[in-house]
């Protein structure tokens, strides 16, 4: 690995899952659908709802970029079993203010994620959260709270209110959106993260960092990774 970072980079994008969280997301994820649909039960069963949730994130995993990911994700969602987003948003809001936060036990702070992030805003880079925009800000800042990341002043953090895309190994629309709200060319950027719709940022010219460890091995056709290690590997980097 080289020992210093390209003195073009300008910005840095990471990745939340797995890259600052250390999270089981074999345990999360089921978890948390289950645990969303218990909150409207006594109104749509458990099943059906999650089916929904699910047509609706291959939806918006094929956005355009006309409309954001929350605006197609409505417009699959609702209505369901003719409740309207109106008359369930109530029930949603409660769940992420009382009980989105008992998913945290499937997580584990990384310490050094803190160190990264601090060194990353002393040296004067923009800092992008680029993660999976697929859940609402909420979630997202919750998750960067069980990090202990949340109270740094970030340049853009992706959700699906504000996201026009998602990370995908079809096309690069996520990144190029990105881009285009930062102002800053693909390689003045480097993308830390752990999988591979992370390292595929390479192709649009993105520099990028992999985050080593108990993620799979990449695939043939990922581009190689412009540096390798752990997040303390990254601090030093800087």
């Amino acid at each position: 690995m080289k020992e210093i970072l390209d003195g073009n980079i300008k910005a840095i994008l990471f990745d939340l899952d797995c890259t600052l969280l250390d999270i089981d997301l074999d345990r999360f994820i089921p978890e948390y659908l289950k645990s969303l649909a218990q909150s409207v039960a006594h109104l749509i069963p458990p099943k059906k709802f999650i089916s929904k949730i699910l047509k609706a994130s291959k939806a918006i995993e094929q956005n355009d970029g006309t409309i954001t990911n929350l605006e197609i994700y409505e417009k699959i969602f609702f209505p369901i079993e003719g409740y309207t987003r109106e008359q369930l948003e109530p029930y949603f809001n409660e769940y992420y203010e009382r009980n989105f936060s008992k998913l945290r036990q499937y997580a584990c702070i990384k310490p050094e994620a803190r160190a990264v992030i601090q060194q990353a805003f002393d040296k004067g880079y923009d800092v992008i959260i680029a993660t999976t925009p697929l859940l609402p800000a909420t979630a997202i800042e919750q998750r960067l709270e069980w990090a202990g990341v949340a109270d740094f002043p970030y340049r853009l953090i992706t959700t699906i209110e504000n996201s026009h895309a998602t990370k995908s190994l079809t096309h690069l629309l996520y990144y190029d959106q990105i881009l285009d709200k930062i102002g800053y060319p693909a390689d003045a950027c480097l993308m830390v993260g752990d999988e591979e719709k992370d390292m595929i940022a390479k192709r649009l010219g993105f520099q990028t960092f992999l985050i080593t460890g108990r993620n799979k091995e990449l695939s043939p056709e990922i581009p190689e990774p412009t540096y390798k290690g752990s997040l303390s590997d990254l601090t030093l980097l800087l």
